[in-house]
């Protein structure tokens, strides 16, 4: 029996006809009411414009990318001396093609991909799914953004000094040891730790100050989530956004820690001439990359498991039908961050690791996609026989599927030590790593976005648009990242500026398909834009769903709801009822609590 009845009468919120009433987005006005807020919607507003930002700049440098590998940089040679003519202008657009793909690669991986959906999703949809008027520490909160914005600039800076030094050599943009980053967003020592140029150490620190940020949001959520859930939600009871969310916060925690430490160490080394990683110093260029994927291996489930997360939520909604294993996804989310600690060696099959550990890391390797494939295996199972709705978000969760099962197949291959040894350091990590991570995760933000679009501004976005925005992105994704798998396995090295011939129709084909996924990504911001001035008001529940964000106003008060709701199974969608002609979503209690035994099972 259903312990609650939603208070939601036709659009679950006033009518259409009454004036707007107080909201958050106008609850206070003025720059200081937004700079000093303490309320998680406004910090996930303004998480968000900070990101977007971070990823308009990375995705224009991968552009660049693209466009310097239209046609393979060489040497022009004199045909009477047989010299090279144009060494100088060769060792310039080189410096430059290394700048563009660490920047590209660091702001990607340290301000997008990490920080996108807990940041922006995990502020916003957390509190409200919680019932809760707030996180646990609002003033921590807003700390952390404060530390990702403080640690963003620098980067930031730092990084874009290398590219303004390339193409105005005149002029010195940074600090006067070096200029930029062209070490690749893994910093290798000891190229990192070494190289007389080079802004290293304080993008390091920059990335330190970044994991604070980290550290206090996974703080906040796991208090949050022990402390604030209320009356009926039972930990198998919570929404599985809540798990992924969770689970993710666990691994912030730990992992983080890490990262802090190795930068403190190249830190020490390159202040006080301590060898650690040198090796012209005593120290081993491997144990850097020990610590460093210690920490890069879980952050590649930060990246993925609130995405898990926000698609958990796509397919229950949009299939009518309640998720399948329930439990299972659940604790496949923890499995999933229990089993991400274990696996950073198989970054280093090629790194001099003995027969033995190699072959454990391979087995834990294989471990870690079994909770994975459970995932994948109860979202195809929920959509078996439902009432699937292709709406625009849902079109990014099967999206999803698609790149996430491709991404993790092939991870598979890179588990087995014998296929590795072969496309290590070949385009194939390259198109494995984006369908996994930007694939995966960019399409879930985006789903996710749409999808809790009209809760965050009260307005619907055109379904129209969004769908041929979806079509350009996904067309110009697979574009992009698919002939890799090719070049890759015909030997094509990443990170080179310079290639055969024989790999010019492959790079031509990303590089059209870059730009195609950059004219989709355009269209989907257009047509957000486009929301806030002309989009239509949005109800409280657009899309029928029964967890608890879709109980309060659209856009939500300042307190999120006037009176603590109890919650109840967030999957049993029984007792709501579409009408065809408007599409508009009611409530019926008695039809939920007759049916939810049934939609429970």
């Amino acid at each position: 029996m259903s312990a609650v009845t939603p208070p939601v009468v036709v659009h679950g919120a006033v009518p259409r006809h009454e004036p707007e009433g107080d909201n958050y987005l106008n609850h206070e006005r003025g720059f200081l009411s937004w700079a000093l807020t303490l309320d998680h919607k406004r910090i996930g507003l303004m998480y968000m414009g900070g990101i977007l930002l971070a990823f308009f700049v990375g995705g224009l440098f991968a552009l660049g990318v693209r466009t310097m590998l239209w046609s393979p940089m060489q040497a022009v040679l004199d045909p009477i001396t047989g010299q090279v003519t144009n060494t100088e202008a060769m060792n310039r657009a080189h410096d430059l093609y290394n700048h563009f793909f660490t920047l590209h690669g660091a702001v990607m991986v340290f301000m997008f991909i990490i920080p996108v959906v807990p940041a922006i999703m995990g502020n916003f949809v957390l509190p409200l799914q919680l019932g809760a008027k707030d996180v646990a520490f609002p003033r921590l909160n807003l700390l952390s953004f404060y530390c990702w914005c403080a640690g963003g600039l620098l980067f930031m800076w730092l990084l874009l000094s290398g590219v303004l030094h390339v193409i105005f050599p005149q002029i010195n943009f940074t600090y006067p040891n070096g200029y930029g980053l062209d070490t690749g967003w893994t910093f290798y020592t000891p190229y990192s730790s070494a190289k007389a140029q080079g802004a290293v150490i304080p993008a390091t620190l920059a990335v330190f100050i970044l994991g604070f940020s980290s550290i206090l949001t996974g703080v906040n959520f796991i208090a949050s989530i022990h402390m604030l859930r209320p009356k009926g939600m039972t930990w198998f009871k919570m929404p599985l956004f809540l798990w992924a969310t969770y689970s993710t916060s666990v691994i912030q925690i730990l992992a983080t820690p890490v990262l802090a430490i190795t930068v403190l160490l190249l830190c020490a080394e390159r202040w006080l001439g301590i060898g650690i990683f040198d090796p012209a110093l005593g120290g081993d260029p491997i144990l850097f990359q020990h610590f460093f994927w210690f920490y890069s291996h879980p952050a590649v489930y930060i990246m993925i498991l609130p995405a898990m997360g926000v698609i958990s939520e796509l397919i229950v909604t949009f299939s009518r039908k309640h998720i399948f294993g329930y439990s299972f996804i659940a604790m496949s989310s923890l499995a999933i961050a229990l089993l991400s600690f274990f696996v950073w060696g198989h970054h280093m099959f090629i790194s001099g690791q003995s027969a033995l550990t190699d072959a454990v890391f391979s087995l834990i390797t294989f471990a870690v996609a079994i909770p994975s494939a459970i995932k994948v295996f109860n979202w195809l199972a929920t959509l078996y026989q439902a009432d699937i709705r292709l709406k625009v978000p849902m079109l990014y969760a099967l999206g999803f599927i698609m790149l996430f099962t491709i991404g993790g197949l092939t991870g598979l291959f890179l588990g087995t030590l014998a296929v590795d040894v072969a496309l290590t350091n070949t385009y194939f990590i390259v198109a494995h790593f984006h369908y996994v991570m930007m694939g995966s995760t960019l399409f879930a933000f985006i789903g996710g976005m749409y999808y809790w679009w009209p809760k965050m501004f009260g307005k619907m976005f055109n379904e129209r648009w969004a769908l041929i925005a979806f079509i350009f992105v996904f067309v110009g994704f697979n574009l992009t990242f698919f002939p890799q798998f090719i070049a890759g396995t015909l030997g094509m090295p990443r990170r080179y500026a310079y290639y055969l011939p024989q790999f010019v129709s492959y790079h031509r084909a990303s590089t059209i398909g870059a730009f195609t996924m950059a004219t989709g990504l355009f269209l989907v911001l257009g047509n957000w834009i486009h929301s806030l001035r002309r989009g239509a008001k949005a109800p409280a529940n657009p899309w029928g769903a029964n967890t608890l964000e879709w109980r309060t106003p659209s856009p939500p008060p300042h307190d999120n709801f006037k009176v603590p709701p109890i919650a109840d199974d967030p999957y049993n969608l029984a007792g709501w009822i579409e009408n065809e002609q408007t599409g508009e979503w009611t409530y019926d209690a008695d039809r939920a609590a007759a049916l939810e035994p049934h939609a429970a099972h």
